[in-house]
Order: C-alpha cells, then structure tokens, then sequence
C-alpha cells in the first residue's frame, strides 16, 4: 500500500506537469476573475493501509480558484494489524450451514464515526480551467468509537467428559478465555448482528493530511484521488484483540496510524 501510494503521488506530478506544456484548446477559466461555482457536495470511499475501510461525505463552499472549506462526515472501521481472517468450512450437526469465517483473538469489533472541518488548496494553476489540478487537503476534528462485541460460536459438551456436543454464540470474557482461545474448539464467527445491543462508546478525534489530485478542478462533477495519512487517537487502549500468550504479538493501543487511498466523486453548483 506504501509503493501503491507513492506510485501514484508520483504519476499525478507527473501527468501534471504533461498538462501544463499541452496548449489546451478550451479556456475554462483561463482568464477568469470569479468562480462559477460556489458549492460543493462529494462523497468518499477510503481505503485504509491495513487497519479499515470508510464512507464519507464532504460539504464544501468554493472561497477561490485554489481554496476550498469543507466539513466531513465518515463511518468506518478500525482493525488491529493482527487480525487475520481463517475459515475451517465445518458443516453444522443436524443442519446444511457451514461454519463462518473467523478471526481468531478478537474480542470487538471497533467502528468508527468522525466530523471534521478541512481545507483543499490546489497548488497548479491548472486549477483555472480543466485539466489536473495537484494540491493538499487537511482535516481534524472528534471521533465517536464504538466497541461491538464479538461473538464466537464455541463447541460445548453437555456434560464434562460427555461425547454430546452442541454449539453456543459467546463473546470474550475471564471466564470462557480458555474455550474462546482454543483454536479446536471455534466453529466460526457469529453474524454481525449478534452484541449490537451491547455497544460501548470511546470518543476520540481525527487528523489527516493528503495530497490531492482532481481531473477537472472547477469541472460541474468532481473526480479526484486522495493519498495521505491519517491518525486516530482515544483516551484509553482499544480492547480490539484479547491479550494473552495465546494471542502472541498483540498489544492494544489508544493511538491509529494509517496510509489511505481515497476515491472522490460529487457535483458543484
């Protein structure tokens, strides 16, 4: 994702500086004192380094050829780097269903709301009629986390030595530890749904800083990619993954560090 990220900061300088030498036959805003348009309304999908996903939408007000204030407004989620999803594909006793996809020591599930207030400021003077305009954006502001738990279906007897057997959705606790991180005695994960009702909130805040690159800068509709970084902080460790020995290289951290990608796409008026 780094070599991706770079590569394409890279291919966008350079595309931009092969737009400036080509004599354009349109002169959209070549000569132009004002803006055309004033507002700005795009929507995001971010893909982060190795630690989550996110929707965003951007409200934006146009103060310049090069500057544009916007607000965001994101969901996603956050993931621990140790996270690894595995699937045994065991078929259910007495039924047709085959066991779920699992991640194994992980005790929550950690979605994330952010608001922001960020600025883009385009760097070209490209910017003033069509073609590719480079720049940076930058952002901050709070973060709402929410910590799901996450269920397991974990392989029980009926009775201590017993040969019956019967599956049963658990979350993590002091109590199951031994049963929840016995690799050979997890099922598979249990649906989404399961623990919405036992969300507990963490809040937080949020700052990113990109460089930006938008084909068609003052164009009615927007379409532009994003490469940057952004940093997540809480006031107290994410319990994403259980921390044990039999979770090894696990430590949970109030503080996450990401490259993303963004794809933006929208419309001015």
């Amino acid at each position: 994702m780094k070599k991706l990220a770079l590569f394409i900061i890279v291919l966008g300088c350079y595309v931009a500086v092969k737009a400036q030498e080509q004599p354009g036959s349109s002169t959209y805003f070549y000569d132009a004192k004002g803006i055309v348009y004033k507002e700005e309304l795009t929507f995001d999908l971010k893909f982060l380094q190795t630690n989550g996903y996110a929707l965003g939408v951007n409200i934006g007000k146009l103060k310049t050829y090069y500057l544009t204030n916007y607000y965001n407004f994101e969901i996603g989620e956050l993931k621990h780097t140790r996270e690894y999803r595995q699937s045994f594909d065991f078929p259910a006793p007495s039924s047709n269903r085959v066991s779920r996809a699992f991640i194994f020591g992980k005790q929550n599930n950690f979605l994330v709301l952010r608001g922001g207030l960020g600025q883009k400021r385009y760097f070209s003077e490209k910017a003033k009629r069509k073609g590719l305009a480079v720049g940076i954006s930058y952002e901050g502001g709070p973060s709402l986390g929410f910590l799901k738990p996450y269920y397991l279906e974990l392989v029980r007897t009926a009775e201590p030595g017993s040969n019956q057997f019967f599956i049963r959705s658990e979350k993590y606790s002091a109590a199951n530890e031994d049963l929840f991180l016995d690799i050979t005695r997890i099922f598979g994960a249990s649906g989404f749904s399961k623990g919405l009702g036992e969300v507990k909130v963490l809040p937080g805040g949020h700052a990113k800083v990109a460089v930006h690159f938008d084909w068609g800068a003052f164009d009615e509709f927007v379409k532009a990619l994003e490469a940057g970084v952004m940093v997540d902080f809480y006031f107290r460790d994410v319990p994403i993954m259980v921390e044990s020995p039999q979770v090894p290289n696990v430590n949970n951290s109030p503080i996450f560090v990401n490259l993303y990608l963004n794809l933006q796409l929208g419309k001015r008026w």
